[in-house]
């Protein structure tokens, strides 16, 4: 059987670093463990269980299992060693969780959820050999080499991940990588005591980024947040007509992804309150801008893509938080969905670094065996 670079590799892995976050999060408290580090395997199941617990850990494993199992199946490997691999996967996992939660206070290893936790894995597993089966992963094959060029997994990572990161309230619409702020606070809690500690927090302090952006700057903030992701889009892509249906893509993504946001942080009632006259105005010309570069070669849309991002982040590093972030971040705190929020959070901080990141891999030799024209 072939072998392919799949997304499902790097997704695997940003997965399983989802899981880990949810399963240890908030990362405090650590003490001494409680007892044996595999006493809790031999215990009988706990009788206080409900069923979100139950599905929780059955689903949360489940896409694990078959990112684990595809990448097995793209890399040529027999189906039974993927299934195999995938279940195992899932299995150390969800050990090395639980044996971990029993040095946190807040958290209870339990038997029963290993064993939902494996079992959600297998079934992940099974599904992506059916998919592996019924021939969607050679067409998925198919259709990606006719959209995209060789080694344009981390591209497509990359994409899948944006609508995730949008999903953390942002300081401007489609606005990710605001995360100047959160150093700067966390640096001067960590110098407070130290030697010149006063100067030290003048020179990180927040106070200078109080006022709102200016209308203007705010315009092009929430363009180029739209243009950033078509163009890591078109440094894997080929030109043409099928970047048009990217650009719209991304768009269509975009718009779900913040309104859903919305939603979750403000009520159904307010679901479209972010889509005002210039946040409309300025959504459709990034959309513009990225039609009118669809032409472009793969390089030039790397280097381009650098060139948004770096912007996106300087433009960020000048808005103020949210007002009523503070409020909506209760509801989030004291809901089944802090985890999930946390995991949003890393992604919007972090995705236009990973993005820069990889634009740059791609400048420096990483896409060679890619037609810089296609």
């Amino acid at each position: 059987m072939a072998r392919h670079r799949s997304s499902a590799v790097p997704l695997a892995w940003l997965y399983a670093a989802l899981i880990v976050y949810a399963s240890l999060y908030p990362f405090s408290g650590w003490q001494e463990a409680r007892g044996p580090l595999l006493g809790f395997l031999v215990l009988p199941w706990s009788r206080w269980w409900t069923g979100f617990d139950v599905v929780a850990n059955l689903l949360g494993y489940l896409p694990l299992g078959a990112l684990v199992c595809l990448a097995g199946v793209r890399m040529g490997r027999p189906p039974a060693w993927a299934f195999a691999a995938a279940v195992a996967a899932g299995l150390l996992l969800s050990l090395a969780l639980e044996v971990a939660q029993g040095f946190l206070p807040q958290r209870v290893p339990s038997n029963l959820d290993l064993a939902l936790n494996t079992l959600g894995a297998a079934l992940g597993a099974g599904l992506g050999l059916a998919a592996h089966a019924a021939g969607a992963i050679r067409r998925w094959q198919s259709w990606r080499d006719r959209w995209f060029v060789e080694r344009s997994a981390g591209g497509l990572a990359l994409l899948m991940l944006w609508p995730v990161g949008l999903l953390f309230p942002t300081p401007v619409v489609l606005g990710l990588g605001q995360v100047l702020g959160v150093l700067q606070e966390r640096l001067t809690h960590l110098l407070q005591d130290a030697p010149l500690a006063e100067g030290v927090q003048g020179l990180l302090s927040t106070e200078s980024r109080l006022d709102a952006l200016a209308p203007g700057t705010e315009f092009l903030a929430v363009a180029l947040g739209l243009l950033a992701p078509c163009l890591v889009g078109f440094a894997v892509a080929r030109t043409g007509w099928r970047r048009l249906v990217l650009v719209a893509a991304v768009a269509a993504l975009g718009f779900a992804a913040t309104t859903l946001s919305t939603v979750l942080n403000f009520g159904p009632q307010h679901a479209l309150a972010w889509l005002t006259g210039p946040a409309l105005l300025a959504f459709g010309c990034g959309m513009g801008l990225a039609a009118l570069l669809v032409g472009v070669p793969v390089r030039v849309s790397a280097g381009l893509g650098l060139v948004a991002l770096t912007a996106l982040v300087v433009l960020l590093s000048q808005a103020p938080t949210d007002p009523y972030f503070s409020q909506s971040l209760q509801a989030w705190e004291q809901g089944r969905f802090i985890r999930f929020h946390g995991a949003a959070q890393w992604v919007g901080w972090l995705w236009p670094y990973a993005a820069l990141a990889y634009l740059l891999a791609r400048l420096g030799g990483g896409d060679r065996a890619a037609n810089p024209r296609a």
